[in-house]
């Protein structure tokens, strides 16, 4: 149990944390969930210490608990995220954040002639590996690996 002292973000009385997050990649995350769209109360957390990456960040939303798929949208770029749903300031439910099967308009596609790049559409990428996060177009079949992996 942490004291006040040592909290370095506010508790959080009901909604949802999302916990180690790679300081790079926070601000993707933001982007990602769309939480400039919110209206509740949200605090971010940038380099606070963290014992397993140095320094991490953190987002905490009042009063919002997210469905999976929107959850899953960020494993693409923060694979080890760990999410604690909170009810009442006590945690509820933890749980990991996990790549999906499809990647519906998240990743662009690098292949210059995929149509996906060429006519205003969405586009969709199949996960072929879930460790690795190596992706696979739905149209021209261009893999990409998570380092190739541009965010729409």
């Amino acid at each position: 149990m942490h004291t006040k002292q040592e909290l370095q973000v506010a508790a959080l009385e009901n909604g949802t944390v999302i916990d180690h997050i790679p300081c790079e990649n926070l601000f993707t995350v933001v982007s990602l969930l769309q939480l400039e769209k919110m209206h509740s109360n949200i605090t971010i957390g940038f380099n606070l210490d963290s014992k397993v990456l140095g320094k991490k960040g953190i987002i905490k939303i009042a009063n919002k608990i997210f469905s999976d798929d929107e959850i899953n949208r960020i494993a693409v770029v923060a694979p080890n995220v760990k999410l604690n749903i909170i009810d009442n300031y006590q945690v509820i439910e933890k749980k990991w954040v996990e790549l999906p099967d499809e990647l519906l308009g998240i990743v662009k596609c690098n292949n210059p002639k995929c149509i996906t790049n060429n006519e205003p559409m969405p586009t969709k990428f199949h996960v072929i590996n879930h460790k690795e996060c190596l992706v696979k177009c739905h149209y021209c079949e261009k893999e990409q690996t998570r380092e190739e992996i541009t965010i729409l």
